[in-house]
């Protein structure tokens, strides 16, 4: 009983190696993947091993996997044949392993592969896999999994909010990764939230596959979360995650009562995908752009200083000359502070994967002309703030720089020779913006 005790309390030893046992996480993917990372982290604490910051001191590395774009996959599949021909004990997570399992087998046929809805069940799997045992957990356990979340201090925290989506996008795989919607419980993440504001988190990012399907499978949504989050005392802010206006329509005016406190960042992510109405429904959005842009407009009067960052899918299957010019209407008609644009990629199990394709060069072309000119609508809107004072939250800093977001969650940077050395994360300040970029307001510190 001594002995099992003294394991528990210095960690898990690896026989094989004659060590304690050790394991590193790389991740790949959205803030969503990097909360997972959080819980995986949580759940090896909890039985003894080591999550450590490089792969040479590590017995396992875990990879926690994205497949959203062919991009990122084959940065994946890269890592992971490096990984096999080093003869590196390796565990597969993520969207990957959901979705495409195969591949991963095809580039690392020893590697283990763990589905993330089995998050509780990884550490075990990490100590087979470090005996050269191959695991294939491969079950989509549903289960309340924020129970496990215990991450280490750090600024910045990311609290899951659920697994899964209601929606059927016809470009996307994620949901054939993670499956249908899986709320976390209220109480749970409530508990989460407050165990990071005790443990010096200053920014709290809820984040999920959808935030804005949160709570639907249990009668409730992510605007009574974030109203009940925000009686917490202390010197936090929230902010919301990625919201598909399918659901949004919902409760978006609970939603604009919750922000008013400050504790929320005025800040919410709304991808609209494409302007053209019949490409919309192609992708099986949900929503037409006319309703899209009037709960933006009552959002934007109702909000103030709100920052709306959204998403614009280019060369979609079918988009025709007339859809894309209704894309560029309609950024420029709601003028969203930050853009994120992609060229249309197709994923293996995804329906628009067999639809007919645009020819690259004409995506290229229409994903150029889209980024000059929202390149140019992000500097001018963030040159608009030169010569404000604003409050800012420092969350990083750099050889160079101390960086953070202000109230409405835009990117600061303070330069050292600004007086910016010494300053901690964490630590709040009144800046004065000095110039401004498309991605970034440079400020000094006010009475610097």
């Amino acid at each position: 009983m001594f002995f099992i005790r003294v394991l528990a309390f210095y960690g898990y030893y690896n026989v094989s190696t004659g060590a304690f046992l050790k394991v590193y996480i790389e991740t790949y993917g959205c803030t969503f993947n990097q909360a997972d990372s959080e819980l995986i982290a949580s759940a090896m604490k909890g039985e003894g091993i080591e999550t450590c910051s490089s792969e040479a001191d590590a017995d396992v590395v875990l990879l926690n996997t994205c497949t959203v774009k062919g991009a990122t996959q084959n940065r994946i599949t890269y890592r992971l044949s490096g990984l096999e021909k080093s003869g590196k004990k390796v565990l597969v997570t993520g969207c990957m392993a959901g979705a495409n399992s195969d591949i991963i087998s095809k580039y690392a046929p020893s590697a283990s592969i763990a589905k993330i809805q089995n998050v509780a069940g990884m550490p075990q799997a990490a100590k087979d896999t470090a005996s050269s045992k191959r695991v294939m957990l491969m079950e989509e356990s549903r289960y309340d999994r924020i129970g496990l979340y215990a991450p280490g201090k750090s600024v910045i925290a990311k609290i899951p909010l659920s697994d899964g989506c209601l929606s059927s996008c016809s470009f996307c795989e994620t949901k054939f990764a993670r499956g249908r919607l899986n709320s976390f419980s209220e109480s749970g993440i409530l508990n989460a939230i407050s165990y990071s504001i005790r443990n010096g988190a200053k920014e709290l990012e809820l984040t999920a596959q959808d935030t804005g399907a949160y709570g639907i499978d249990k009668g409730t949504n992510i605007a009574e979360l974030v109203s009940r989050a925000c009686s917490f005392e202390g010197d936090f802010r929230l902010r919301i995650g990625m919201l598909n206006p399918e659901h949004l329509h919902r409760y978006y005016r609970e939603l604009i009562d919750a922000m008013q406190d400050p504790h929320v960042y005025k800040f919410l992510h709304l991808p609209l995908q494409s302007g053209s109405d019949s490409v919309l429904a192609s992708m099986r959005r949900g929503y037409t752009v006319e309703k899209y842009l009037e709960m933006v407009k009552e959002i934007r009067e109702s909000v103030k200083d709100i920052t709306i960052e959204t998403d614009i899918i280019v060369g979609f299957p079918g988009e025709t000359d007339s859809d894309f010019e209704a894309t560029l209407k309609a950024i420029n008609e709601f003028k969203p502070e930050v853009t994120n644009i992609s060229k249309f990629t197709k994923r293996p199990h995804a329906p628009a994967s067999r639809m007919r394709q645009l020819d690259d060069k004409l995506i290229k072309e229409r994903s150029s002309e889209l980024s000059r000119i929202v390149r140019a609508m992000q500097a001018s809107k963030n040159a608009s703030a030169i010569g404000t004072e604003e409050s800012v939250l420092l969350t990083e800093s750099s050889s160079s720089s101390v960086n953070g977001r202000d109230e409405s969650y835009r990117q600061v940077v303070i330069p050292n020779s600004k007086n910016a050395s010494g300053m901690a994360s964490g630590s709040r300040l009144m800046a004065r913006i000095y110039n401004a970029t498309s991605n970034a307001l440079y400020a000094e510190p006010v009475n610097a």
